[in-house]
């Protein structure tokens, strides 16, 4: 297969930590009918919908590349928590939490559909994710993210109590590769 472009782009990952649970009150949910929900098990039709929904607009392109044989392999495992934010019925957003790692939790993948984007959700379902991650005491709790991903969300994270311990070059494959544009602010 031929490209007029690259089949990877350069972007700049930032991974964050926390040491310890956060020592805020908890963060109140927004007003409306909202529900978090387990996926339990998923399924991979359901979670490429989550993914791909999600990840559309900040270039998410790995889960994408890989076949259902290999994301079985990823999300099918004990040791990974996946929840769904509801928002009046309707998927507001997801969020993926490994606990594969001795005393270790990543996590892994967190967002908003599109059109929930700027509706005072985002907070609440972050704070709600990293209160779950730390549900089992492990001794840090973790997430990476890169410039092509929501500018709020490297702030967001910072806000919320997550500190910076590294900060690299990375490649991923070109959103093009899966039909999807570079992110405006990256463009």
């Amino acid at each position: 297969m031929s490209h007029s472009f690259t089949d990877t782009l350069e972007t700049i990952v930032t991974s964050l930590e926390m040491l310890s649970p956060p020592t805020r009150p908890s963060v109140p949910a927004p007003m409306g009918k909202l529900a978090l929900l387990r996926l339990d098990p998923p399924t991979l039709t359901f979670y490429r919908f989550l993914y791909d929904t999600v990840g559309a607009d900040w270039a998410w392109t790995d889960r994408r590349l890989i076949d259902d044989d290999d994301l079985a392999d990823a999300i099918f495992q004990e040791a990974v928590e996946i929840y769904v934010l509801y928002s009046g019925g309707v998927p507001a957003g997801f969020t993926e939490i490994d606990r594969g790692a001795y005393d270790d939790v990543e996590l892994k993948y967190f967002g908003l559909m599109p059109d929930f984007i700027g509706h005072g959700l985002g907070w609440y379902f972050l704070n709600w994710a990293i209160d779950k991650a730390w549900s089992n005491n492990p001794k840090r709790v973790w997430v990476h993210t890169c410039d092509l991903d929501h500018p709020r969300a490297l702030p967001n994270y910072q806000k919320a109590g997550f500190v910076a311990f590294d900060r690299r070059p990375g490649v991923v494959a070109h959103p093009r590769l899966v039909g999807l544009e570079i992110p405006a602010h990256r463009r």
